[in-house]
């Protein structure tokens, strides 16, 4: 029989056998309507959960038939993993991303056999493309938050005009969200639902600074709170945090002009001895595979990738200017 039928046909049974397991291990979703329902009518808010009466996430950032799988309470108990994809404003889970990641593990595993590649590097093909949804996970949470760093200092001038013209904060943050594209304008929306729904503002704020870990953020929760305690000029200070702002992007954009050449020096660093050893393994497969096959190389390829990990580390400490 041909090879590549045989793998194709283990690639879908595995994919079948994952998901259907996916499928039977999900809650069912009455847990999650009641929340939602308790959640509307004001039996559960923000300050229950504080005290340990609700999740800590709010329902109303997730459809009713979100129900979370096995994999997704496990992970729970090490970290709240669903802020990632919050942040990353993804429908994934992480059960899916289990999914996606096997699929595309035994898919590049089929490949690489199909390819005739050495039974040595399988796994390592399997192993990176199992961690590409990661990356593509990452790689969004860091654009969709570097957006969002960009476009506060027009939030902070918006709000502060909405001030002077005589309306208040929460109408400042409908403006905000009709005004602005996402992710601000879609981050500031949710603040002024949940004071709609009956949620303080300081919780609505502090529920903001946890889904959008920025500093400058925290600057201007901190502010708000502040001025409705103590009272003061709030549309100065968002002048003023809005100017500090863009100061702060002005420096950060000389120390990348400065750093650019150790930045780019990192990349070729990391990216030589791989792209050797491609180039040698095309050129001279025999040669390349005593890496793998004979005890000494194997201890030499850890001592390398080890040694990369620690060099990678070291220029982006270097690089890496905190403004």
């Amino acid at each position: 029989m041909n090879p590549l039928i045989i793998v194709l046909a283990v690639f879908l049974g595995v994919s079948a056998l994952v998901g259907g397991f996916a499928l039977l291990l999900r809650e069912k979703p009455a847990t999650r309507i009641e929340d939602r329902l308790d959640l509307l009518t004001g039996i559960n808010t923000p300050s229950a959960a504080k005290e340990g009466l609700l999740k800590p996430l709010s329902l109303l950032s997730q459809p009713l038939d979100a129900m979370p799988g096995i994999l997704e309470r496990l992970v729970k108990r090490i970290g709240n993993i669903d802020v990632l994809f919050e942040q990353a404003d993804t429908q994934l889970t992480f059960t899916r991303l289990a999914i996606i990641s096997l699929v595309l593990a035994i898919g590049g595993a089929g490949l690489g056999a199909v390819l005739r590649l050495h039974l040595s590097l399988l796994p390592v093909v399997g192993l990176f493309m199992a961690f590409l949804p990661v990356f593509w996970l990452m790689w969004r949470r860091r654009q969709r938050l570097k957006a969002f760093a960009v476009q506060l200092p027009d939030a902070m001038d918006m709000l502060a005009r909405a001030l002077r013209a005589g309306q208040g904060l929460g109408a400042g943050f409908s403006m905000v969200a009709n005004e602005m594209p996402p992710p601000l304008g879609k981050e500031f929306g949710r603040v002024f639902e949940e004071q709609n729904l009956g949620i303080s503002l300081e919780e609505a704020l502090d529920s903001l600074t946890e889904r959008v870990p920025n500093l400058d953020l925290k600057f201007f929760v901190t502010a708000v709170v502040l001025q409705r305690q103590t009272g003061g000029d709030l549309a100065e200070i968002l002048d003023k945090i809005g100017s500090l702002i863009r100061e702060r992007f002005q420096i950060w954009g000389q120390v990348q002009a400065l750093t650019g050449e150790g930045r780019l020096s990192g990349i070729v660093l990391l990216a030589l001895p791989v792209v050797l050893f491609v180039t040698l393994y095309k050129l001279n497969p025999d040669y390349v595979m005593i890496l793998f096959t004979d005890p000494m190389g194997r201890k030499m390829l850890v001592f390398a990738v080890v040694m990369q990990v620690l060099g990678a580390l070291c220029i982006r400490k270097i690089v890496n200017i905190k403004v």
